[in-house]
């Protein structure tokens, strides 16, 4: 049972993020709900970070030192938290205003609900806004389809680690994307239809610097829980791949592009289903008619 004005722990990883970490931190601090912890677990950054960090007093608590990577590290923060409701914020990402008073509202409203995500904007280095993050309503199916849950925009219930434990620190990219499925096998997932974060891209985001692995990793995630990975996921991978040897300036090049993103998508499902995936065909036409359009418009 949620207490009338719980704690809400925030954890953020941190690294070298100097140029972003003020304005995270800020995002959170400025937000009209109380009480708020904000915990940063920082990889001993060498940038200025830890003199930001310091100037913030008591206002946050936070460690630096040496570390095995970002997923131990939240992992650490985790078990530092002492809120009953848990956020995720990375150093480059924002909470918008009120975003915390509506994520406790809701989980106070709905109290079989173990977590609940709203909608995200995808930012760039400046914090002008690319496009919104392709959030959906929840269902199972379409999970196993695509990471529809913004991670800067979760909260959940401290009694998940009770029941599916921390991140799994195999995991050097998507690891959020199997927590949210391992949450959602043995509990409750809800959805507020309003924007509550916003996930920066930029050169240096993991998300885009390693993105063939974060495809990668995805497809193995899907493997290991639903013994299928659908076309969705072998078209985004077959895209990562492709798209570091193919320039898509000219029409036979789009016609490359098409026909070697088919070619990938076909192999890693032969070697990953052992067949073709139910509607791949129709799926795979729909991705490249999707990725073509992106690259006309470039």
């Amino acid at each position: 049972m949620i207490t009338r004005f719980p704690l809400v722990s925030v954890v953020t990883p941190s690294l070298n993020q100097a140029g972003f970490i003020r304005a995270t931190i800020d995002s959170v601090l400025a937000q009209d709900y109380q009480p708020i912890e904000v915990v940063i677990v920082d990889g001993q950054s060498t940038d200025g970070t830890l003199a930001i960090l310091q100037g913030y007093g008591d206002r946050v608590r936070w460690v630096s030192g040496p570390d095995a990577g970002q997923t131990p590290a939240i992992n650490k923060g985790f078990q530092m938290a002492t809120g009953e409701i848990i956020g995720w914020l990375n150093a480059d990402d924002l909470y918008l205003p009120g975003a915390v008073a509506r994520a406790v509202a809701f989980l106070k409203n709905h109290p079989s609900v173990d977590l609940v995500y709203g909608d995200a904007d995808h930012i760039d280095k400046d914090g002008r806004v690319i496009e919104p993050y392709p959030t959906e309503p929840f269902t199972w199916q379409r999970l196993h389809e695509t990471c529809f849950i913004c991670q800067p925009a979760v909260f959940f219930r401290r009694r998940v680690f009770d029941v599916v434990g921390f991140l799994d620190e195999r995991l050097n990219c998507s690891m959020d994307y199997d927590y949210w499925i391992r949450i959602a096998q043995r509990g409750v997932v809800g959805y507020i239809p309003e924007r509550l974060a916003q996930s920066r891209l930029h050169p240096g985001a993991k998300t885009l610097r390693l993105r063939v692995e974060h495809q990668r990793t995805s497809i193995e995630i899907v493997k290991r829980h639903f013994d299928t990975v659908p076309a969705s996921w072998l078209c985004a991978y077959a895209t990562a791949v492709v798209e570091r040897w193919v320039p898509r300036r000219t029409v036979w090049q789009e016609r490359c592009f098409a026909w070697l993103v088919t070619a990938v998508s076909t192999w890693e499902s032969l070697r990953i289903n052992r067949g073709l995936p139910r509607g791949a065909v129709s799926e795979w036409r729909r991705w490249i008619r999707k990725a073509s359009g992106a690259g006309k418009s470039r």
